[in-house]
């Protein structure tokens, strides 16, 4: 069993950042891939980066070049630095644990508005 808490969601205008936080309960944390999706009103959840075990990154097309996935194993946290953003990345952000069945967090509101 994995729980994971988001934080760091907010009001932010177009071009500004936010970071987000995903901190996760247990002791294998450093064994697994860990990865971000977001859901936006009316629209499927879209994966949007990856971290494996080993440092590996991978990034959906709508975020590559503004948005950085990393891990601190020590703290068993995955953050998501999120530059130069978009009102279109308006969604409700959601942290997710790729060991045994998956594990979601509850999600983190981002608004992108002037």
């Amino acid at each position: 069993q994995v729980q994971l808490v988001e934080s760091g969601g907010g009001l932010v205008q177009p071009g500004g950042s936010l970071r987000l936080s995903c901190a996760a309960s247990g002791s294998i944390f450093s064994r697994y891939a860990m990865g971000w999706a977001r859901q936006a009103p009316g629209k499927q959840r879209e994966y949007i980066a990856r971290i494996t075990s080993g440092g590996v990154k991978i990034y959906a097309n709508s975020v590559k070049g503004r948005f950085t996935i990393s891990r601190d194993n020590a703290k068993n946290t995955v953050y998501l630095q999120m530059n130069s953003l978009k009102p279109e990345d308006t969604a409700v952000y959601y942290c997710n644990a790729i060991v045994g069945q998956g594990y979601w967090g509850q999600g983190t509101q981002v608004t992108v508005s002037s």
